[in-house]
């Protein structure tokens, strides 16, 4: 099998691990929420809801998705990668409907990496700025949940308790032979390459590629950080700027839940909606569907005190919003407006 078949069978196994998740999680949510009782209570939330302010909710997400936008706009001007802003704000909305829609494994930020990297001779600069957008993005949501749990819920543990850390220990201790087992496998496989010849030009030829490779890859990281070093402002700016948005994006959220009569202190959306941000953020689901929703339903209901059933509407809520601001992302993608003819590029000759 070619290493091209080999890549495709193991995307498409993945991406058949994930949507099995999601069509799990949905049976499960599911079967929790059509119990009747819970049922009646969660329906009762939404009826609660005035259509203007889930309407506010969706505006103010939408509007920190542009600034966002421009946000990677001056990530991609301090590496000298000129696209005018209305084009990095289409491509963001683009990557946010790919990462929330799309159920296949190329997900938003690969598409904004893509179609950057079509207008300048910088690729990896450009694909490095993506990666940084995220880490700002990731940092300034994990600062949100450490503050304000600092803050307001010190001593209230939502960690992993001592008897659930204790099983964990036992289940390590249950499979340490497997895990053994394939040590060993890797080092006879390592031992019966560097006793052949063959292997041994393998091994030779593999490590000076990779020796090669990393050279390049750290001498621009080198270069692209030494870059950003020089704009510490801009840096600090963009985290100020992402950690307000984020901010006035959990609020509208909190006031949301207000209006449907879900009674939680604004310090536990604060802490949960960032936490299960970063959760979601691990690629194991489409979107974070499920992944979540589950975590914010567990966080509230086990520390906030409420209902099950407002939990599921405040979550269900927040993917509603999600999906709505979405769709400019794919009215972009349907009318052709992310592609190159569209985008200024960096030079006054377009990259070949």
């Amino acid at each position: 099998m070619s290493d091209e078949a080999k890549s495709k069978k193991s995307k498409s196994i993945f991406l058949f691990f994930r949507i099995a998740l999601v069509t799990g999680g949905i049976i499960w949510a599911a079967s929790r929420i059509g119990q009747e009782q819970r049922w009646s209570s969660f329906v009762e939330h939404f009826r609660q809801m005035n259509i203007w302010v889930f309407a506010g909710a969706l505006c103010i997400f939408t509007f920190s998705n542009a600034i966002i936008g421009l946000r990677w706009w001056l990530l991609l001007r301090t590496q000298s990668i000129f696209i005018s802003l209305w084009a990095a704000v289409k491509l963001y909305f683009l990557g946010w409907f790919y990462n929330i829609c799309m159920p296949g494994s190329v997900g938003g930020d690969l598409v904004r990496a893509w179609y950057v990297t079509k207008h300048t001779d910088k690729r990896f600069e450009a694909v490095l700025s993506v990666f940084v957008d995220r880490v700002v993005g990731l940092l300034s949501t994990l600062i949100i949940a450490v503050f304000f749990y600092s803050l307001f819920l010190r001593g209230q543990s939502l960690g992993i308790t001592s008897n659930e850390s204790d099983g964990l220990l036992k289940i390590v201790a249950e499979y340490k032979w497997i895990l053994m087992g394939i040590i060993a496998v890797f080092a006879a496989v390592l031992c019966g390459l560097l006793a052949d010849k063959k292997g041994r030009l393998i091994l030779t030829r593999t490590w000076s590629l990779a020796c090669l490779q990393g050279t390049k890859i750290i001498a621009k990281l080198k270069n692209a950080a030494v870059i950003y070093c020089r704009n510490p402002l801009v840096i600090l700016a963009m985290f100020g700027l992402t950690v307000f948005l984020q901010i006035m994006v959990i609020t509208a959220f909190w006031i949301l839940g207000v209006n449907m009569g879900i009674d939680a202190s604004l310090k536990y959306y604060y802490v949960f909606f960032t936490l299960a941000w970063v959760v979601g953020a691990i690629p194991v689901s489409i979107g974070g569907v499920v992944v979540v929703e589950g975590s914010l339903v567990i966080l509230f209901t086990q520390f906030a005190g409420i209902e099950e059933s407002a939990a599921w509407a405040i979550a269900l809520s927040q993917r509603a919003v999600w999906m709505i601001t979405s769709l400019p992302g794919a009215a972009i993608h349907l009318m052709g407006a992310h592609l190159p003819k569209d985008f200024f590029v960096d030079y006054d000759k377009p990259a070949n």
